[in-house]
Formats: C-alpha cells, sequence, structure tokens
C-alpha cells in the first residue's frame, strides 16, 4: 500500500504538466467532424458499459476526454469506472486533475476523498471530506471527516466536528456499523457521533467523560453493539 501511494504522489507531481502538454498538441477538428466522432464513441461507450466491457468503455472515455477537455463528465465518468473496481490509484489521480479544474465539482471530491481513504493517505483524504461538508452540508461527510481526525490524533478537531454532528444530525439519518464480521447494524447518526466522542475521550484516557458518551450513545440505539464493547474499556 505505501509503494502503491508513493507511486500515486510520483503521478500527481508529472501528471499536470503531461496533461497540458497533450491537451495543447490537439488539432482543432471541424465542428461537424468532432460532432459525430463524439456522438460515435458514446454511443461505442453506452454499448460497453451495457455489456461489460469496462476496457472499451474506458477507451472511449479517453477519446472523449482529449476530443473534449472542456467537458468533465468524460472525466468523472472515467473515475467512477476506476473506484468501481477497485482501482483506487488510477481513481484518485482522475479525481485530483478533476480537482484542479474546479475545486467544487462534488463527484471529484467524493472519488478523491473515499479513494484516498482506501489507499491509507487519510491526511490526504481528510480536506476533501472536510471540502465535501462544507459544499453539500452532508453529515456522512462530517463523520467521515471527525473519523479521520481523531485518527490522525487531531482530537480536538475530531471532537469540534462530533459536537456539530449531535447538534446537527437529524432523526432519520442512519449509519451502518459492522455488527459481526458477517453483519453490519444501522444506528442512528447522533449515537455514531457519540461513539466517536467516546473514543476521542477514551484515546485522550478521560475515562469518565468517555463513559458518559458510550452510555448515551447506547440511550440512542440500545443494540449499539460497538458502543456496548468501548462502554467496557471504560471499567
Amino acid at each position: 500500500m505505501k509503494r502503491t501511494f508513493l507511486l500515486l504522489l510520483l503521478a500527481i507531481c508529472a501528471g499536470n504538466l503531461a496533461a497540458q502538454t497533450a491537451t495543447d498538441s490537439i488539432p482543432k477538428l471541424d465542428p461537424k467532424i468532432k460532432a459525430a466522432l463524439n456522438a460515435a464513441d458514446q454511443t461505442a461507450y453506452q454499448a460497453a458499459i451495457r455489456y461489460s466491457d469496462l476496457e472499451m468503455a474506458k477507451t472511449k472515455l479517453y477519446d472523449l476526454m482529449i476530443r473534449n477537455p472542456e467537458n468533465p463528465r468524460y472525466m468523472e465518468a472515467l473515475g467512477n469506472i476506476y473506484f468501481d473496481n477497485s482501482q483506487f490509484a488510477s481513481a484518485a489521480l482522475v479525481s485530483l486533475d478533476l480537482l484542479q479544474g474546479n475545486s467544487k465539482n462534488v463527484v471529484a471530491l467524493e472519488i478523491a476523498a473515499y479513494s484516498l481513504e482506501q489507499l491509507g493517505a487519510l491526511d490526504r483524504a481528510l480536506p476533501h471530506f472536510e471540502s465535501l461538508y462544507l459544499l453539500t452540508g452532508d453529515n456522512f461527510s462530517l463523520y467521515k471527516s471527525a473519523f479521520l481526525q481523531y485518527n490522525l490524533k487531531r482530537y480536538e478537531e475530531a471532537m469540534n466536528s462530533v459536537n456539530m454532528l449531535v447538534k446537527n444530525s437529524k432523526a432519520d439519518e442512519k449509519i451502518g456499523f459492522p455488527k459481526s464480521q458477517t453483519e453490519t447494524q444501522e444506528v442512528s447518526m447522533k449515537a455514531a457521533a457519540l461513539n466517536l466522542k467516546g473514543l476521542i475521550y477514551l484515546d485522550q484516557n478521560s475515562k469518565v467523560e468517555a463513559k458518559t458518551a458510550f452510555n448515551e450513545a447506547i440511550a440512542l440505539d440500545a443494540n449499539f453493539v460497538q458502543a456496548k464493547d468501548n462502554l467496557m474499556k471504560t471499567n
């Protein structure tokens, strides 16, 4: 995983100049010819997706991207294909290039955040989750931000995020947690936030405060397995 991320960083450093050089060297096409080529490639791409021929789909997206550098939707589709097939380094590179052009591209932010997290680059994933929350107000992005802040031992930031979640989470918002090796359970976002609050306190050896937070989480979701397990660590 470390080698993969090192290669990713090297690719990021080299990528912008190479992409700019390649774009500058593309000859201008007659608009009618360009429209006809675009239509043919889009039809081929849709057929490739229908028949699960992902290599052909990616090839057609590359053709469309090169011919239409001003249109981000082809890169977004390519990034999604890479991400959906667990090619996280490629997905991250595509999304980071998209963000160079538009730092508020929500699709690119999502791909970048989750891809970098999967690669173990938590410090690089975190700003993208934070940006997602600021742009969309999505509490799951705020929870992911808090969780990464906690893992990076940025406890003050994590606690601020958790307190925002406790205050602003809606009653119908749910989040999945592993219940066992084969089962998951859904708990309320507020209970999840309180459980994370307890973990932050526990990491700082504040067991009384941690116990209170875990008990509050369990009071909201009586069957919250992780909160019950964490509560036992406060004894």
